[in-house]
Formats: C-alpha cells, structure tokens, sequence
C-alpha cells in the first residue's frame, strides 16, 4: 500500500462531501514583505501600520489577496492538484482583517459536480472558507475548476452546477467595525480622487506595465503553498497543452491589483469578488498591463465616510491597456485578455 499520495480526481468528488485542509499557516512579516517583492503593491493601509492606526486599525493589515492566496493554497492538495485550470471564481466576500501573527486555516464544500464532453475532465465547484486562530471566518468563496479523471471510463456523476449570485450585494459587504476614515490623509495615501469622483462606465488605464520573470512567479507560488502541477513541474508541462508551466491565475490577479495603484490609489481594501474568468494562459516573460471599468458606484448602510465601487478589471499580456482591449468584432475576448474580474473596494468619501 503506497504511503503517497496523487491528490483527488474528478469522480473523487461528490457533492455535500466536506473537506478539512492541511497545513494551518502563521502569517508572517517576512510573508508581507515577500508579496510586496513580489507584486510590487504599494497601497498605504497595507504598508504602514501609522496609516492603519489613524483609521482605528491595530496596525497595518496582511494585504487581502495574500489572504486569499494563503487560504486558496490550502485548498489545492485536495481540490486542483490534479487540475488543467482553475475556471472562475463567484461569491467572494473578505469577512475581517487578518494581520501578522494570525494563523489561517481552510475547508471546503462541494457544491457542484459536472463531467466534460471529452469524458476526460471534468468541472468541480467547492466553496471554501479560510478562518484565524479564534475559530473566525475571515475570507469564504466559490471556484470552479476543471480537473482530470482518474480513468475516462468512469461513469459520469449526475451533473449538479450550483446557482451564483452576480455580485456580492452592498448589504453583504462586510466593512471592519473599527475602520474610522475620519483622519483620512489622501495625500500619504498617493491620490486625491475620492468615491464621488469616479463614475459608472469610466475606464482607467492604469499605465505601467510588469513583466512576468519565472523565478518571480515561481517564488510567488510557492509563498502560497500552492503545488498545483501545472505551476510546479516543468516536466509534466511538457506534455501537457502548453508545453510549459502556467503562472498561477492569482498572481496575475495580484498583479492587476497592483498596477490599478495608478489610478485607484485610494481603493484601500478589497470586499468582494463578484466573479473572474482567466481568459487566456500567461506564461514566464509576458508582460502585463491593466486596465479599470467602474461599473457601479454603492452606497454603503450606515456610512459616511466611504463608499464601495465595483470594478471590472482587465490584465492584457504583450501590449499597452490603451484602448481598452476586451471583446474583438466576433464577440469573443480579444487575444490580448488574460484576466477579466469583477471586483468591489472600499473607497473614501469625499468629507
């Protein structure tokens, strides 16, 4: 009997089947310092514990998207280790900061369940949930992934996709209790354009652009622990339909967020994603660009002093944002599109 083992197949899964994920992970300085290395991000609340006490934080939170990547690495063992690509991701609400010194562990749900006309792959649904030390639920979320069968000749599983919310609603948006933005200083923060400045439809080009090297994206991965094959082992990717290692569809997420700097300075955290598609394979030495839709100005219950807006926000691999590359003639992405995500941030208001 082998003591290894080669992770979960597609007719491993079933729906209601829950799962508790290994390897609970202690958030550290050294880990924060690492993102920022490696993603360049420098928005304030993230990089300055001053910045973070005079909102009414203890200190300076553990950016979002590491959090998430840290709970969407505990996860992969069981659920994509075996998988061609992660699909999208739908209900992704951001609970409660989570800062150094935190330990963070997941589990998931399956939620859906559905074979691939090939009979090879098949797509799988969980939502997971990563949670502190205290037993609080600080991210919960809803991927699908396309993961191969052990053996194509397995009966199909009845198929079961789940119904999903479009967005996450501004009454699910969930704001830090003590978060006061009274004492916000947009001048530390590196803009001026407040919640009321930015209008539904508006698009951003946010500029810069940042080329992908492979030991970057590699390091990348591995902070996260996510030992999904396709990022890992360049000798199975050579075999596979790229012929080389995929860059882990989060970094690129990371990368869109901080590029988006330039522009979006003042959008301080992130509350929701509402849904994502990576569009297109991105490989060691593209280079990317991003580009920001605001698609919807919300009004938050009770507040004030901030507002949230809802963004699409677009990667695009070997050529500038300008433009705003999305769709060609025939309806379908253009080729540039690598990452389309919707997503929702906290924003000051103007006061």
């Amino acid at each position: 009997m082998t003591k290894t083992a080669r992770g979960n197949f597609f007719e491993d899964f079933a729906v209601g089947q829950r799962i508790a994920h290994a390897t609970p992970r202690t958030v550290t300085e050294g880990d924060v310092a690492l993102y920022i290395a490696l993603t360049g991000s420098r928005f304030a609340l993230h990089s300055s514990d001053e910045f973070a006490r005079a909102l009414g934080l203890p200190r300076a939170p553990v950016d979002d998207l590491l959090v998430f990547h840290i709970v969407f690495g505990r996860t992969v063992a069981d659920i994509s280790l075996n998988a061609v690509a992660n699909l999208g991701y739908a209900e992704c609400r951001f609970l409660a900061p989570v800062y150094p010194g935190d330990t963070l562990a997941a589990e998931s749900e399956v939620i859906g369940v559905k074979e691939n006309s090939n009979g090879k792959t098949g797509t799988v649904y969980v939502r997971s949930t990563g949670a502190n030390q205290r037993g609080e639920p600080v991210l919960d979320y809803i991927r699908w992934v396309m993961v191969r069968k052990r053996d194509p000749a397995a009966p199909a599983p009845e198929p079961r996709a789940p119904d999903l919310a479009e967005t996450v609603a501004a009454g699910e948006i969930v704001v830090p209790a003590d978060l006061d933005l009274a004492d916000y200083d947009p001048t530390l923060a590196g803009e001026p354009h407040f919640w009321e400045d930015y209008i539904p439809g508006e698009r951003i080009d946010h500029v810069d652009g940042l080329t992908v090297e492979e030991a970057e994206h590699m390091m990348a991965t591995r902070l996260y622990q996510n030992t999904a094959r396709v990022h890992f082992d360049a000798l199975a990717a050579r075999a596979g339909r790229f012929g080389r290692r995929l860059i882990y569809g989060g970094h690129v997420i990371s990368l869109v967020r901080a590029l988006s700097f330039n522009g979006l300075a003042n959008a301080l955290r992130i509350v929701a994603i509402n849904g994502g598609r990576h569009v297109a394979p991105l490989f060691a030495g593209d280079t990317v660009h991003a580009w920001s839709e605001v698609r919807e100005r919300l009004a938050l219950p009770g507040r004030d002093d901030l507002g949230a807006l809802r963004l699409r926000g677009v990667a695009v691999k070997d050529r500038p944002a300008d433009g705003f590359p999305l769709f060609g003639e025939d309806g379908r992405y253009d080729p540039a599109v690598v990452l389309d995500l919707d997503y929702t941030v906290l924003v000051p208001r103007r006061r």
